[in-house]
């Protein structure tokens, strides 16, 4: 994904230098352990998506960022970085961007708690910026959870169905990318027709998003990904490009068996390799195609025209480089 499109508007990329040390300041204790702890993936970078589309939204990189503007961009990337830290606990992961993950490196209660820690400063700071973007952000924190939790009701299904996925992946991931455009377009002060048009596009963008993640998951490398690749068919999160394996006649058969239960190496190796020789693929980039159609329309509405051919862009590169064909 290239993030060139928003970083080429005017202030934006000073705005995200300023942003960093925001993030650690919001998140500093006093306590010399837990600062360790809760700065340890702001440390590891990030793309910093969700706060540049916040920036973003709020300024349309034609002007310098105000303190709430930053604020509510910290808000989002802390609620960000806490589903990270909760999710690593639940998938027992080892490694994130690239480094140590928080629970492997200081162990699962205290990433528990560490994340809890993001989400309490997240939630401080949106009550400062108003009870509407204070009551916001609650809401998409129950849409994530909501969103976890259908997932996890769904684990090793090979019955799952698209609208599951469809309807999981719209908690999970859209629903924060949505609010990080909403937050910035409040912080911004825009008129409500451009907040909704702002919302509209987070959402289309988000869903986009994690497709092309599930995508990636099956045809990219460790290195590509920051962490181990195939994760979710191991853990028995069958994601679109699993879901359109197992319906295709001539991949299904051979698939089905390794799956409704951990998969050792070879076995996520080989389930990897069917999904990605199948026609799956090129299946979930057609229909992530949509996805990309409504966010850019959604892009062509906003009123600021370079942040919204910024935003169409952003959204058009997301599918760039992905597999089209067996």
């Amino acid at each position: 994904m290239d993030t060139a499109s928003l970083l080429s508007l005017p202030f934006l990329q000073d705005d995200l230098s300023r942003l960093e040390p925001e993030l650690r300041d919001a998140v500093s204790s006093g306590d010399r352990f837990l600062d360790e702890v809760t700065t340890h993936l702001i440390a590891a970078g990030g793309k910093r998506l969700r706060p540049c589309l916040a920036l973003a939204s709020a300024t349309g990189g034609g002007r310098t960022a105000t303190s709430d503007d930053l604020q509510g961009a910290v808000a989002v990337e802390l609620v960000h970085l806490a589903s990270l830290y909760h999710d690593d606990v639940m998938d027992e992961a080892l490694v994130r961007r690239n480094v140590e993950s928080v629970n492997a490196r200081f162990g699962n209660l205290v990433a528990i708690v560490a994340g809890d820690f993001l989400l309490a400063r997240s939630a401080e700071i949106a009550a400062s910026l108003g009870t509407e973007i204070a009551g916001l952000l609650a809401n998409t924190l129950g849409l994530l959870c909501q969103g976890q939790v259908t997932e996890v009701r769904s684990a090793y299904s090979t019955e799952r169905t698209e609208d599951d996925y469809l309807q999981t992946i719209e908690g999970k991931t859209a629903a924060l990318m949505s609010t990080s455009c909403r937050i910035g377009a409040l912080t911004g002060g825009l008129a409500r027709s451009e907040v909704d048009v702002l919302t509209n596009f987070g959402r289309c963008f988000g869903m986009l998003f994690q497709l092309r993640d599930d995508i990636l998951d099956v045809v990219a490398t460790d290195e590509e990904l920051g962490k181990p690749a195939g994760q979710d068919l191991a853990e028995g999160i069958y994601t679109l490009p699993v879901l359109l394996a197992l319906q295709d006649p001539g991949t299904g058969p051979e698939l089905r068996p390794l799956l409704g239960a951990p998969l050792d190496q070879p076995e996520r190796d080989k389930a990897r390799s069917i999904v990605a020789e199948s026609g799956a693929i090129a299946d979930t980039v057609a229909a992530s195609q949509r996805f990309v159609d409504k966010a850019v329309e959604a892009a062509e509405a906003v009123t600021e025209r370079s942040l919204g051919r910024a935003l169409g862009d952003l959204a058009r590169s997301l599918l760039e480089g992905l597999p089209v064909s067996r």
